[in-house]
């Protein structure tokens, strides 16, 4: 892990800078307001929602979440000029400690198709691809022009 960087849990003051990350690095979509997904992480495993900083400033994120079956890993986020400097891994290694915490047997995530970058990042931590079909339904709509 680099010294100038904390990794440290979400914060209420920190939102604005986490969801302009997430807009710099390409996570946010029009059918996920990020607002509403940070109000609904912070009622469900608060402590698995972490900030990467240097100095005052969030340079990356991860949100994971543990159901009893499964963890899940949601918006890793690093800074465009802060990638391939290990704040990537080292956010996933602080959210999957977190998971073993709780009895967490394994991790899943779910990468765009045509996000290749994303998909070796995955693959060099070790992750595999499983022989499943990512479906969903939306149960409360953040837009009202789509149903992902």
């Amino acid at each position: 892990m680099r010294v100038d960087m904390e990794i440290r849990a979400f914060a209420d003051g920190d939102e604005s800078q986490v969801v302009e990350l997430w807009q710099r690095a390409g996570l946010t979509r029009p059918w996920n307001d990020p607002h509403r997904d940070i109000a609904r992480k912070r009622c469900v495993q608060r402590e698995l929602f972490l900030v990467a900083t240097e100095g005052d400033r969030i340079v990356g994120t991860i949100m994971a979440g543990y159901d009893g079956h499964r963890g899940w890993i949601n918006y890793l986020a690093v800074d465009v000029e802060q990638r391939r400097r290990g704040m990537g891994r080292a956010l996933m290694a602080a959210a999957e400690q977190g998971l073993v915490a709780l009895g967490c047997p394994k991790v899943n995530l779910q990468i765009r198709s045509g996000n290749a970058e994303a998909l070796a990042f995955y693959e060099r931590l070790g992750f595999v691809h499983d022989d499943v079909v990512s479906i969903g339904k939306r149960l409360e709509r953040d837009d009202q022009g789509s149903d992902r």
